[in-house]
Formats: structure tokens, C-alpha cells, sequence
């Protein structure tokens, strides 16, 4: 059959059609994070991943990230993150296990720095509370100055340890014991 109706009520029709439902709106956002991680080159595997971040400032709103952190960031010159730190930082700031692969310069040091001290939230008087094994001592070098810059200000004590001797001597003969 036919079925006729005003055409006020073909509009209220209509309107009732394009009410957009739970599964159209997260296919949509999917589509967009989708976009932009293409825009950015940011490949990724895995199930239930964050979606990325454009700015540092949705470190703060969306994941609580110290403010002296976030003025640390700015104070070092880093105004967007880059494409490892967009997609890199909210999976470690949901705890998950990352591997991954950028190239020299695109920021991964920052990328893992940045969740490491959000999830120790405050310097505490317990002994080592995180610890990054570095292959080289000039990478060694480049990351403990990155930490030494990004919690300067916020209590944290940043070390860096090359000799097993050394270390005896800084922080004392039982340290390895204790630590």
C-alpha cells in the first residue's frame, strides 16, 4: 500500500530516521581517530587502543598529567607532540605494553618519560621507584637529562647509574641490597 501523510509529519519522520544512534556515533569517532592517525602516519596493532592525542594540553584534562610537567614540556620548546607521542603516551597512561618504532629525533624519549612520571604521581622516600636500562651510556646520557628537564620542579630525583662501584659510593655500600 500506499502511505500518505502531511508533510509535517513527514519531516517529524524524517527527523526520527536521522536520530543518530549509540553505534552510528562511535563509528563516526572511530572513523575520525581513524583519519587522523592516518594524517599523522601513526600505525598501530591491537584491541580497545586509546584514541590519540593532538595537544600536550589533553594530558591534563584527560589523564591528570602534573601541570609542572605540562610547563616543562612548554619551557623545553615542545608545543605539538609528534606522531610516537600522539599515540604512544595515552596507551602507557592506560598501562598497556607498547612496542614501538620511530624514527631518531621524533621524540620517543619524551613518549615514555611523560607516562613514567604521571604514574609514580609524587616523589616518595622509598629507594628507586622506576628504573630504564638504556644499551648505550650516550643514550643513558640523552634520556637522564630529558627526565633531569621534564620533572624539574616537581620533587623527583633523577639518577644515573653506569658502574655497579660508583653507585656503591653515591648511595652507599648496602645500596644494592636495599634498592
Amino acid at each position: 500500500g500506499i502511505k500518505w501523510m502531511s508533510s509535517l509529519e513527514a519531516k517529524f519522520e524524517d527527523a526520527k530516521d536521522k536520530k543518530p544512534t549509540a553505534e552510528k556515533l562511535e563509528r563516526l569517532r572511530r572513523e575520525k581517530v581513524n583519519r587522523f592517525r592516518h594524517q599523522h602516519r601513526i600505525s598501530v596493532q591491537g584491541t580497545d587502543l586509546p584514541d590519540p592525542i593532538a595537544t600536550f594540553q589533553q594530558l591534563q584534562q584527560e589523564y591528570q598529567v602534573h601541570p609542572r610537567i605540562l610547563e616543562n614540556i612548554r619551557a623545553a620548546g615542545f608545543h605539538v607532540p609528534t606522531a610516537i607521542q600522539m599515540q604512544a603516551i595515552p596507551v602507557m597512561l592506560h598501562g598497556r605494553e607498547l612496542l614501538a618504532s620511530a624514527p631518531t629525533g621524533s621524540g620517543k624519549t619524551l613518549a615514555f618519560c611523560i607516562p613514567l612520571l604521571t604514574h609514580l604521581k609524587q616523589p616518595r622516600n622509598k629507594g628507586f621507584r622506576a628504573l630504564i636500562i638504556s644499551p648505550t651510556r650516550e643514550l643513558a646520557s640523552q634520556t637522564h637529562r630529558e627526565l633531569v628537564k621534564l620533572a624539574e620542579g616537581t620533587g623527583f630525583r633523577i639518577h644515573m647509574i653506569h658502574k655497579a662501584a660508583e653507585a656503591a659510593k653515591k648511595f652507599g655500600p648496602k645500596s644494592s641490597k636495599k634498592f
